[in-house]
C-alpha cells in the first residue's frame, strides 16, 4: 500500500473508532497522555506521514483495536488477545448428556455435518438402561434429564437435514460387549440390548448416520466433535476446548477424516458388527449359571 493510502486509511480507521465509541480528540489525548494539537495533527486531512510507532500502540489500546488494523495491516479490528479468546474458548463440561453447552452446539450446527468421537459410546446411541447405569450416582433429575437429551438427539437428527458420523475404537464396543474396564458391572442382558439397540439404530438411519470403527492400536484420537464448518470442541473431563478458527477447524475435520479413512469396519458394515458381538455374548450369566 502507498504511504499516502496507509496514511487515509489510518485517519479514516482512527475517526470512524472514535466516532463509534463517542471518543472526543481532548478525551482521546486524555487517554494516551498527548497534547490535543497532537490527536488533531494525527486526523489532519491530507497528512501523508503516520504518527511514531509509540502513539501508534497508545492509540490502539486506548480505543480497544489492534495497531495493525489502524494501520491497514488486517481487516480484524480486534486485538490479537480478543482474536484468540473469541477462536478458542473453554467451557465447562458437565458430567451429563444433558449439558446445556453440547444441546446449544448441536442446534447452531442444524443442517451441516457433524463428525463425532466420542468418550465411550456415543450418547445419542445409548438405552435408558446404560444411561441410568451410567448416573447411577447422580440425582434422579440429572438422569432423567440425560435420558430426555439422548432421545432428543435423535429426534433432532431426524428433522435437521444434518449427517451425523461418528468414528468409535473398536477396542470400546469389544470392552462394552464384554462388560470390561469402564463397563464392568453392567448386566449382561443390558449390554445385549445396547448393541442390538446400536444395529437398529444404524440401520434405520443410514445413511443420515454413519458409524465407523477404527484401531485404536494404528490410529488413535482423544474425544472430539466437529460441528460443520462452525466449531471443533475437544472433550478433556471437566472442560470443553472449543475452537473456531478456521485452520484449527480444518486440521481437526482432516484427523477426523483420517479416523474414518483407516476404519477397520466402514459404516455399512456396523450394524452387521454390532449384531455379531450381541449373538456371540452368552445366553446367561456364570451366576444365573450356578443358580
Amino acid at each position: 500500500m502507498h504511504k499516502q493510502d496507509r496514511a487515509a486509511l489510518f485517519r479514516t480507521r482512527l475517526s470512524d473508532v472514535m466516532q463509534r465509541d463517542g471518543v472526543t480528540r481532548s478525551a482521546l489525548a486524555r487517554r494516551v497522555g498527548a497534547d490535543r494539537s497532537t490527536i488533531a495533527q494525527v486526523l489532519q486531512d491530507g497528512a501523508v506521514r503516520l504518527p511514531g510507532g509509540q502513539l501508534v500502540a497508545e492509540l490502539a489500546e486506548a480505543l480497544g483495536v489492534s495497531a495493525d488494523w489502524l494501520l491497514g495491516l488486517t481487516d480484524r479490528p480486534e486485538r490479537p488477545g480478543d482474536v484468540l479468546a473469541a477462536a478458542l474458548t473453554l467451557t465447562g463440561a458437565e458430567r451429563s448428556t444433558a449439558d446445556a453447552q453440547i444441546v446449544a452446539w448441536h442446534a447452531e450446527a442444524r443442517g451441516y455435518k457433524i463428525r463425532h468421537v466420542p468418550a465411550t459410546l456415543p450418547d445419542l446411541l445409548k438405552t435408558e438402561a446404560v444411561l441410568r447405569w451410567e448416573y447411577a450416582a447422580a440425582d434422579a433429575q440429572t438422569a432423567d434429564r440425560a435420558v430426555e437429551v439422548a432421545a432428543g438427539l435423535l429426534g433432532w437428527l431426524n428433522e435437521a437435514g444434518s449427517d451425523y458420523e461418528i468414528a468409535l475404537p473398536l477396542g470400546e464396543l469389544r470392552a462394552f460387549a464384554q462388560g470390561a474396564g469402564y463397563y464392568e458391572g453392567l448386566p449382561l442382558e443390558v449390554r445385549r440390548a445396547q448393541l442390538d439397540h446400536m444395529a437398529e439404530q444404524c440401520e434405520a438411519l443410514f445413511p443420515a448416520l454413519r458409524l465407523f470403527l477404527f484401531d485404536a492400536r494404528q490410529v488413535f484420537s482423544a474425544p472430539v466433535s466437529v460441528f460443520g464448518p462452525l466449531l471443533a470442541v475437544i472433550y478433556v473431563g471437566r472442560f470443553h476446548i472449543a475452537f473456531r478458527e478456521g485452520v484449527r477447524l480444518r486440521r481437526l475435520t482432516e484427523h477426523f477424516d483420517w479416523l474414518v479413512r483407516e476404519a477397520v469396519v466402514d459404516a455399512r458394515d456396523a450394524a452387521r458388527t454390532l449384531r455379531e458381538m450381541s449373538a456371540a455374548l452368552p445366553r446367561t450369566t456364570s451366576h444365573e449359571k450356578g443358580a
